[in-house]
């Protein structure tokens, strides 16, 4: 059975945006971003995180701290019984030095690559589907998958979250 899914963004969506965020001592959630997770798990959406992580093909960090700042993020969450079905990160970017990660140059937002891949995985319903992001090229993603996107700039997310699926 098909269901809905909200993919995020993560720096300045789901965490404070500090540049580069990949040490667990750096990470600070965002105002309602927990609660906003929880309550989409409620509604029975499938919550995804679609991340480009440039500093990796920077050699600022490595694919290990990603996967260790999203596990904390996961065991942060299951505090509170809430999840985050899967975290798609894009370690490529065009100015990288580690060109190893060219061969995924698609995942990369603009690109939906992270997105389809999702979907390769998971029973999506694009229909009522959306992105909640804080850049441009977030929107574009959703839009280059068909979804809705929504550009986030706000204080509270789960404020937010709640005007997308809760108009007035």
């Amino acid at each position: 059975m098909l269901k809905p899914a909200v993919f995020f963004d993560r720096d300045g969506v789901l965490n404070i945006e500090k540049g580069y965020v990949y040490k667990i001592s750096d990470f600070e959630w965002i105002e309602g971003a927990q609660e906003a997770i929880k309550y989409l798990n409620k509604k029975d959406y499938l919550v995804f995180v679609v991340t480009n992580q440039s500093g990796i093909s920077r050699n600022y960090y490595s694919e290990k701290d990603v996967i260790e700042l999203h596990q904390f993020m996961s065991d942060e969450l299951k505090k509170i019984d809430a999840k985050i079905d899967e975290f798609f990160y894009s370690p490529w970017h065009p100015e990288g030095i580690n060109k190893d990660y060219e061969r995924v140059a698609h995942l990369r937002k603009p690109s939906p690559g992270m997105l389809d891949l999702a979907q390769s995985k998971w029973p999506i319903n694009k229909t009522s589907s959306f992105l909640i992001g804080d850049q441009i090229t977030d929107i574009k993603a959703a839009e280059n998958f068909g979804i809705e996107g929504h550009q986030f700039s706000e204080d509270n997310l789960l404020d937010f979250v709640k005007r997308i699926l809760e108009p007035s």
